[in-house]
């Protein structure tokens, strides 16, 4: 997966479905940066979908390239969700953000 897909579903207010840890999650992207240790990422309130953690909605920040595969899907996105603050403190440079 690229930076600019999730810049994209985010410009555009759309989810994006994705791959990641095994499972299949819908996302909707708030900030795609990139952390002080170089790793870039994306601040997303997780719509469905699996999850490690077992939480299969809520805040998560995901590095783009541990996603498996990414498509923009043609569900709106509700963001920002409530909660969501603007220049996340996890990311040292932001790319995009809502």
């Amino acid at each position: 997966m690229h930076t600019q897909t999730a810049c994209d579903a985010l410009a555009n207010g759309l989810c994006l479905e994705l791959r990641y840890d095994g499972f299949s999650r819908v996302v909707e992207v708030h900030a795609v940066g990139t952390t002080k240790d170089g790793n870039e990422v994306m601040r997303v309130w997780q719509v469905r979908g699996g999850s490690n953690s077992g939480e299969r909605s809520g805040w998560k920040i995901m590095r783009i390239d541990e996603a498996f595969s990414a498509h923009i899907t043609d569900e709106k996105s509700e963001a920002a969700r409530h909660g969501y603050k603007r220049g996340d403190p996890a990311m040292q440079w932001i790319r995009c953000q809502i």
